[in-house]
This record gives C-alpha cells, sequence and structure tokens, in this order.
C-alpha cells in the first residue's frame, strides 16, 4: 500500500520535471541541473509522503496486484448449484483511534457511532452481523501485562467489558485481535521471549472475558513457526477445541493473506496442521483484504487459491476446505463504499454465488466458503472515512444481512 512510482510512470515524473524546467529557454545548463535535481527530489518525497497511509493499522497486505491475481492462471472447480448461507458475517473494528483501543468508552457514545452495528436499519432491530472482532491487542503487551497510558494488564483500556456486552446483549460473538501489520515485531518478540506464556495469557483474558481470539501474525519472511505452535498448544490446553461453538472462549481463529502468495509459510502450516477437516485446531482463517479493494473477479481468484492450494510449491500448500475460512472485503476508504452504504452495487453481492456454492477441491465436502468478513468499523485510518454517521453501513451490511440470510446468533459452524 506504500508506494513510490516506478518504471514508466517514474520516466513520466522526470519527464514532465524537464519539461518545467526548460519552458524558459534563457535557462543555462548549470541552472537547469541543480534545480532539476532538487525538482526531482522534491516529486520523490511528495509521491513518497503521499502514498504513505500514515495511523492506518490494518494493511493487511497482497502479495501481488489484483490484476495479476485477475490473470493468473486458475486450476479451480466452478461454483456448484447447492447455496449455502454465509454462516460468519462480521467486522473487524478498528475503534475511534485507529486500533489503539486506548480509551475507555461510554457504551451510550459508543451506540450513537456504532448503532448500525446492531440495528440494520430495517425495523426489526436486528444486528447487521454476527461476529464483530476488537483490533488490536499488542502482542508483547500481552505478554508482560502491560500497564500504561493505553493499556491495562496487557489488554487496551477500551476493550472493556461494558463494550463486549454492548454486542453479547445483541447475540452478537466478540473476539480479540491479537497483532495487525503494525505489530508484526510484537509477534516476533513475544513469540522469542515464552510463547507458551504468551498462549497460557490469550486463554486466561479468553475465559475472563468470554471472547474468542484471532491470531493476527503478519510476518512473510521466517515466521516463528515453532513459537506459533507453542502459542497454539498452549491456548489449547487451557481451552479445547469445541465442536458445538457454545463456549466463546474455544473460538480460535487465524488471518491469512487474500490469497496463497504471501505470507506463505504461515499458510502452508496453518492449512495443513491447524485448518484440516479431520482432526482441527483452529476453528477457521479469514482470508484478509488486499491492499485495496479488488474486482470480483480478483476477489474471487484470491480465494479459490485457498481452496485449490499450491501443489507447485516445495514444500506444497494443501487445498483448504471451503468451509474453514472467510473473505475479506473493505467498508470503507477514501469514502463510504457500496460495501457499506450500497448492497446492490456491493462485492458482496457480486461475488456471492461463488462465496455460498463454490466445491471443494481436495478439502472438506460441502460447498461455500464460511462467509465474509470487512474491514472496518469505526474509524481504521487517517485516509480512511470512519463507519459512522453519516457513513453508517445499515445500506450495505445490513441490507446484506438480511439478503444472504445470515444467522444471529451465529449458528453451529460447518467442519466439512
Amino acid at each position: 500500500m506504500n508506494r513510490i512510482y516506478t518504471g514508466k510512470k517514474f520516466e513520466f515524473v522526470l519527464f514532465l520535471s524537464f519539461k518545467l524546467l526548460t519552458h524558459s529557454g534563457y535557462i543555462n545548463q548549470q541552472i537547469f541541473f541543480m534545480k532539476a535535481g532538487k525538482t526531482i527530489l522534491s516529486v520523490i518525497t511528495l509521491t513518497a509522503l503521499f502514498f504513505i497511509q500514515s495511523c492506518q493499522k490494518e494493511t493487511k497486505k497482497a502479495e501481488t496486484s489484483n490484476e495479476e491475481i485477475a490473470t493468473a492462471p486458475n486450476n479451480g472447480t466452478a461454483a456448484g448449484t447447492t447455496i449455502t448461507p454465509p454462516q460468519v458475517y462480521g467486522v473487524w473494528h478498528a475503534g475511534n483511534d485507529q486500533c489503539i483501543w486506548g480509551t475507555v468508552r461510554d457504551t451510550v457514545e459508543f451506540r450513537s457511532k456504532n448503532n448500525w452495528l446492531i440495528d440494520r436499519g430495517d425495523g426489526t432491530k436486528r444486528p447487521s452481523v454476527n461476529v464483530v472482532v476488537l483490533s488490536f491487542v499488542h502482542p508483547l503487551k500481552l505478554l508482560n501485562g502491560t500497564t500504561d497510558a493505553t493499556t491495562l494488564n496487557g489488554i487496551p483500556r477500551g476493550m472493556t467489558p461494558a463494550i463486549i456486552k454492548f454486542f453479547k446483549d445483541r447475540d452478537i460473538r466478540v473476539m480479540l485481535s491479537i497483532g495487525g501489520i503494525t505489530y508484526t515485531d510484537a509477534w516476533d518478540q513475544a513469540l522469542s521471549t515464552n510463547a507458551t506464556l504468551l498462549g497460557q495469557k490469550a486463554a486466561a483474558v479468553a475465559n475472563s472475558m468470554g471472547v474468542g481470539i484471532e491470531i493476527d501474525y503478519e510476518q512473510n519472511r521466517n515466521p516463528n513457526l515453532t513459537g506459533l505452535q507453542q502459542f497454539i498448544a498452549a491456548y489449547r490446553s487451557q481451552i479445547p477445541y469445541d465442536l458445538s461453538g457454545n463456549i466463546h472462549a474455544a473460538r480460535l481463529t487465524i488471518d491469512l493473506a487474500c490469497g496463497d502468495r504471501w505470507l506463505i509459510d504461515i499458510c502452508r502450516k496453518a492449512t495443513a496442521d491447524w485448518l484440516n477437516t479431520s482432526n482441527p485446531v483452529l476453528d477457521y482463517a479469514n482470508a484478509m483484504v488486499p491492499a485495496r479493494q479488488p474486482s470480483a473477479s480478483a476477489a474471487i481468484a484470491n480465494w479459490q487459491e485457498h481452496i485449490d492450494g499450491k501443489p507447485q510449491y516445495g514444500p506444497p500448500i494443501l487445498p483448504l476446505a471451503p468451509a474453514k475460512f472467510t473473505g475479506g472485503l473493505y467498508l470503507v476508504g477514501s469514502k463510504a463504499i457500496a460495501e457499506c452504504n450500497n448492497y446492490n452495487n456491493s462485492l458482496q453481492k457480486s461475488t456471492s454465488t461463488f462465496v455460498q456454492s463454490v466445491l471443494p477441491k481436495g478439502a472438506g465436502i460441502t460447498p461455500g466458503m464460511l462467509g465474509y468478513m470487512f474491514w472496518a468499523a469505526e474509524c481504521s485510518g487517517a485516509r480512511s472515512v470512519c463507519t459512522t454517521p453519516p457513513n453508517s453501513c445499515e445500506n450495505g451490511m445490513g441490507v446484506g444481512a438480511t439478503t444472504l440470510g445470515v444467522q444471529i446468533p451465529m449458528p453451529q459452524l460447518r467442519q466439512q
């Protein structure tokens, strides 16, 4: 997402700089080159500053561009005829301070900004989602039980029992996400320090708060898989896998890239050892949003990669059962987009046939992905609008929840 112009685009920038500097014929050569150097430096600096997203916590990157994904060879299977309504239909929630969750929120004030999540706006008073993932917990602060200006005993001060109750009183599941791209180094440090204790502390928080836990470890190069395995084993030693789904604290999930070409080592390990249908350890994965909102064909191609696996990789990535993952889409950018305010023009509508009916290819037996997750409720970044009035999302996710037949509370999840 943080880009500087390269190749032909950069040559064009240089060409413009040259034209600007040589338009007046009286400029001598020395002055030209001095000014050209300064101008080029300014162009590079301003371009870089423009594309750097400040205060964004959700940079769940794409491993390739959407165009590459959309045109990549695809050996996937066609969608079937059986429709399976989404079982997971939720949002990552960034709070009002770009994922810090650093201050305690009054529930009246919180509702004024987030009412669309608990009321889809059709007069029924039904929620628009069946799960909310509060994002993010700092892994190292959790391990150390840190108390500081924004954190209390390792948990962001804004992730309070009152906020959790606000959702659970409406039959909406709540999960805490540990990590995010900004806290990748913190994940590395925590896992190398004491991965087992980190898993035990995460389980203790889940039990005490009645929430599930999401692993968002976005280390693309040399991830600490041994440590991550120790974290998961420690968590499961405290809270075993719950087939029924009734024990909220037993819900343990992981975020993977939008397709199979980023976070490759984590994807390979998770698909083979933690998300298999014969002996599952994690409940499911979320295929995260790419660097920008994809086209419908690019989104489908991304998700199909998980279903197909990557047999050509060494070692290969095994196929993932459609029932073991959700697909991620954006809600907002510099303005509210169709996922938020116009279901009929949204990607969730145009991809819904695929998501609800895609056939397994080597893993699982039931058609259809597990559902959708959306980035992100409230205020996720300095360059994104907030999903607060007048940009609330009843007309996107609210209509989607009704149209797609989303069950609230979340039903028992398919295992195959």
